[in-house]
């Protein structure tokens, strides 16, 4: 008998044939303060336990390939990938998209939002990665930009980081509104002076919206607060949960 994986389903419209989830912590090898399924290989864990990981999650989901993993920076670089190339060494990119079945997508995440997205007739899909960085550099806006124009595109937004988990200073609102990525109701008052709290899923939905996508569900999970997840902010180091997209 396979293992089973706990995994959050996305409620959404999706067209058949387009399948998504985002991992939690259960159900690996990883030793503390990694435990238990931790999908990244760049936090400190042992590599030989990322790989164990990886390969569980491709079991017992029964996913056609590996994911197609990136190199996050908080940018806004967008790849394609498709079946003919080999599953090999991540591209430095923070979005991916394909219009090919069989190809999984992923990004890692452990606060920041994973975003993924489908057009209506469920022949293209893309995977995005969006802390605030990534929504200043304007990931969303370029992924759409990469994407076939005239279709009608959904989303969805997995955990992160909420309203009153996402702490930042005047600097990061400041920087948000200069270059358009942000309206000021995004941010809230914060108890400490000079500090403030910002609506990222706000900002990602607006972002979508802005760049055409009709349709945008939000998860409403928060990695900080659910204990299901990894959470850079509640404790460091830490794992990283994988938010994944596939066409069957």
């Amino acid at each position: 008998m396979g293992v089973v994986l706990p995994v959050i389903e996305p409620d959404w419209s999706a067209p058949p044939g387009v399948r998504a989830c985002t991992t939690t912590r259960v159900g690996g090898v990883s030793a503390a303060p990694y435990d238990q399924l931790n999908l990244a290989t760049h936090v400190g864990d042992a590599a030989e336990s990322v790989r164990r990981n990886r390969d569980i999650l491709k079991n017992a989901l029964n996913l056609p390939e590996m994911p197609r993993f990136l190199e996050q920076v908080h940018s806004n670089c967008v790849v394609r990938f498709s079946r003919a190339e080999k599953v090999g060494d991540p591209p430095v990119a923070d979005a991916a998209w394909t219009d090919e079945a069989g190809v999984v997508l992923a990004v890692l995440t452990a606060d920041c939002l994973p975003i993924v997205l489908a057009n209506r007739s469920g022949t293209v899909i893309a995977a995005i990665h969006a802390g605030w960085r990534g929504l200043d550099n304007g990931v969303i806006a370029n992924t759409l930009d990469q994407l076939p124009k005239d279709e009608n595109w959904l989303a969805w937004i997995g955990p992160g980081l909420r309203m009153d988990d996402f702490e930042v200073g005047a600097q990061v609102r400041a920087q948000l509104l200069a270059h358009g990525r942000a309206l000021p109701g995004h941010f809230l008052p914060h108890p400490q002076p000079h500090k403030l709290w910002l609506d990222a899923v706000g900002i990602a939905r607006w972002q979508l919206q802005q760049a055409g996508v009709s349709t945008v569900f939000d998860c409403g999970l928060s990695t900080l607060h659910d204990k299901r997840f990894f959470s850079y902010r509640r404790v460091t180091p830490t794992g990283r949960m994988a938010t994944l997209v596939w066409r069957t």
